[in-house]
């Protein structure tokens, strides 16, 4: 996920996440609301709410916070969402997935549409990029709970795909249906990860000069600063160079 991972790494640099905290954990909030929704409030019991928690953990969202998500479902005072999944084509014909729910559909495509356009891409039918990535489970730790060989070990005998690790830690990618067992395998060696999730994971990337690169990453934040937005993948590479400079 070179695009993805780029493009959180220069948001982190520049601090833009503190900015944007009330907006970071009323997404993390909703996320956490629908999946106590759709299953039971038990995270032990319900894989999507644990995987819900634990992305408003390693925001430091507070405990109260998640707890309120939670009573907020059990309660049947939650908004109805919808999960829709969008696709387009950002600049230098990058492929992008944009992940939402939303209470409003039509306005919430309206803003989709309006942010592809800005960016100089074009929404696109649903089905028209998607089979550009495969539909996986990441968990992520961090670089200091295992070595790299410790890990992909581990990864390995509990049943995971493949695992790329780095200074920046460990992903691990598994199926959609082993990443629960493999999760819990690891979480008894290694302590709870900071993310377990299905994502889109891109099958290739495509390199993008500095130009259009920047586009490209405008058009994730703009897409990322959406209220009904939960997460953005691109299949998308930039240079060394336009990372220094935007990460200064």
């Amino acid at each position: 996920m070179a695009g993805h991972s780029q493009f959180k790494n220069i948001m982190h640099r520049k601090g833009r996440q503190d900015a944007a905290k009330s907006r970071l954990f009323g997404k993390l909030a909703r996320e956490i609301t629908v999946s106590a929704k759709l299953g039971l409030p038990d995270p032990a019991m319900n894989p999507r709410l644990r995987a819900a928690i634990l992305a408003a953990r390693a925001e430091n969202m507070p405990k109260d916070n998640i707890d309120r998500a939670i009573k907020k479902a059990v309660g049947g005072d939650a908004e109805s969402y919808d999960e829709i999944r969008y696709e387009g084509y950002g600049p230098g014909g990058v492929a992008v997935i944009v992940e939402v729910l939303t209470a409003n559909r039509n306005r919430t495509a309206g803003e989709v549409r309006a942010t592809f356009t800005r960016s100089g891409g074009h929404l696109a039918e649903t089905g028209a990029v998607s089979f550009l990535f495969d539909h996986v489970g990441l968990i992520e730790y961090d670089a200091k709970a295992a070595s790299a060989d410790a890990m992909l070990e581990a990864a390995i005998e509990a049943g995971a795909e493949d695992v790329v690790s780095n200074e920046g830690g460990h992903e691990i990618y598994t199926t959609q249906d082993t990443l629960r067992d493999v999760s819990k395998a690891l979480e008894l060696k290694f302590g709870e990860p900071r993310r377990a999730a299905l994502v889109w994971k891109p099958q290739n990337t495509v390199t993008v000069n500095d130009e259009q690169g920047e586009k490209v990453l405008r058009l994730m934040e703009m897409l990322n600063e959406q209220d009904d937005v939960q997460n953005v993948y691109a299949n998308f590479e930039v240079s060394d160079a336009l990372m220094h400079r935007l990460g200064a």
